[in-house]
């Protein structure tokens, strides 16, 4: 029995215990949420799917649930895709749903807490910079592939400097050694 695996073999993934590599654990239905915001509406039916035209100015989550206005589930969002300023989305229906049973244009709804900015789709303005710190950022956190200065690097790297392959600007995952340029 190994210690952090609870007596579960490597291949649990997805199961509560063991030693998955995932972030698995078992899915949990909590039901519907308080309030809800308009997303899109129906466009048109694809095989199984719908496909739906966004309303909303920002960009749901893959696999959110999407409800009708009576906040009741029809199924989660499978893909996004179309132009950034007018994108649309497709929706894998649940169990027991068809999918001609929806009318053209009609509304769809989902949890305010399973969408993003589109602003983080964007790209950053000039001289506007991202998070500062963090892994691999100039001798902060644990270096990794390629880690910064000062820092050890990652996994059978030299201690760093330019000459050994660590460090910003290295040379390969295994590096060189010195004078091999």
């Amino acid at each position: 029995m190994s210690f952090r695996g609870g007596g579960r073999s490597r291949g649990s993934r997805g199961r509560v215990g063991g030693r998955g590599r995932g972030r698995g654990g078992r899915i949990q239905d909590f039901g519907p949420p308080e309030q809800v915001v308009e997303l899109g509406e129906f466009f048109h039916s694809c095989e199984e799917d719908l496909v739906c035209k966004c309303s909303n100015e920002k960009v749901p989550f893959f696999n959110a649930p999407v409800f009708l206005d009576d906040k009741s589930q029809i199924g989660k969002v499978d893909d996004i895709f179309g132009p950034i300023n007018s994108f649309y989305f497709s929706v894998k229906l649940g169990a027991g749903m068809n999918a001609t049973s929806f009318n053209k244009k009609q509304k769809f709804f989902i949890d305010p807490a399973k969408l993003l900015p589109l602003s983080r789709f964007l790209p950053k303005p000039p001289g506007q910079k991202g998070p500062r710190g963090g892994v691999g950022s100039f001798g902060r956190g644990r270096g990794g592939r390629g880690g910064g200065r000062g820092s050890r690097g990652g996994r059978g790297r030299g201690r760093g400097n330019r000459s050994s392959g660590g460090g910003r600007g290295g040379r390969g995952f295994r590096g060189r050694g010195r004078g091999s340029r």
